[in-house]
């Protein structure tokens, strides 16, 4: 079974098929955060991991190796893990990587500049419902709750092209994340764990506009997952939302 845009339906018989052909407890099993282990809420301080998905997730964990992959600072993502990965990567890929600290003391010197220099680009009285959120390594726009969003989002646009130097900008759902151009990411990110564990394979799980850049990599060594079908994504595989991950995860635990 294929979904709208080509992608193959895990629960198919063929992605099942192809999925425990894959699988191994020598694979890397990598997962977003926010829309693929927890569902996304209104309120992203408050978002929580089912305790299906918790459960099965812990079990992974002791069989395999297991990553977070996230936009989330990692100190804020550990919060609301509740159990420990053996790797926790956060900002999109800027940080928890092996070996980087130089680098991300650096990300996190360039972000400060950035955000002095937004105080000046986007003075407080014309800040209206946005929000900017300081993760270290990264910053985010939020513009969700402006009265005017698309008003919002052509200020914050017009301010960040005349940061220096010029950020890497992310758009996702009613948010600018600005990255650190030299900074990895998620699909980086993912091949540098797989490198430094020895992993000759990965599954990768995630639902947002970062997370395409594991998939667009096209490597036939990671096995990418799509938490909800998209348009344009380049995932081979798909679930149909957050609501199947504890059957994703029920059918690698068979498997392994």
């Amino acid at each position: 079974m294929t979904g709208d845009h080509g992608m193959t339906y895990l629960f198919s018989h063929a992605g099942r098929e192809e999925l425990r052909d894959f699988i191994d407890r020598s694979t890397l099993f990598a997962f977003d955060l926010d829309g693929t282990l927890a569902p996304i809420v209104a309120d992203p301080s408050r978002i929580m991991i089912p305790p299906d998905v918790h459960e099965r997730l812990v079990r992974l964990n002791g069989m395999a190796s297991v990553a977070v992959v996230t936009g989330r600072a990692r100190t804020d993502a550990a919060r609301h893990l509740g159990f420990e990965p053996r790797f926790l990567v956060g900002n999109h890929g800027a940080e928890g990587l092996p070996g980087a600290d130089a680098a991300e003391r650096e990300f996190v010197s360039l972000c400060r500049g950035w955000r002095s220099q937004l105080e000046e680009l986007l003075p407080e009285g014309e800040r209206a419902g946005i929000t900017m959120e300081d993760k270290g390594a990264t910053l985010s726009l939020h513009y969700r709750n402006a009265p005017d969003r698309e008003a919002a989002h052509q200020r914050i646009l017009a301010a960040v092209s005349r940061l220096v130097p010029a950020p890497r900008r992310v758009s996702g759902k009613a948010v600018e994340n600005l990255v650190p151009a030299a900074a990895p990411h998620k699909g980086d990110a993912l091949r540098c764990i797989m490198r430094h564990l020895g992993n000759a394979r990965a599954l990768f799980a995630g639902d947002d506009v970062t997370d395409e850049d594991v998939f667009r990599l096209g490597d036939e060594a990671i096995f990418g997952v799509r938490v909800g079908s998209s348009a344009g994504t380049a995932a081979r595989y798909f679930i149909r939302g957050q609501d199947e991950m504890a059957s994703l995860l029920d059918e690698v635990l068979a498997v392994l």
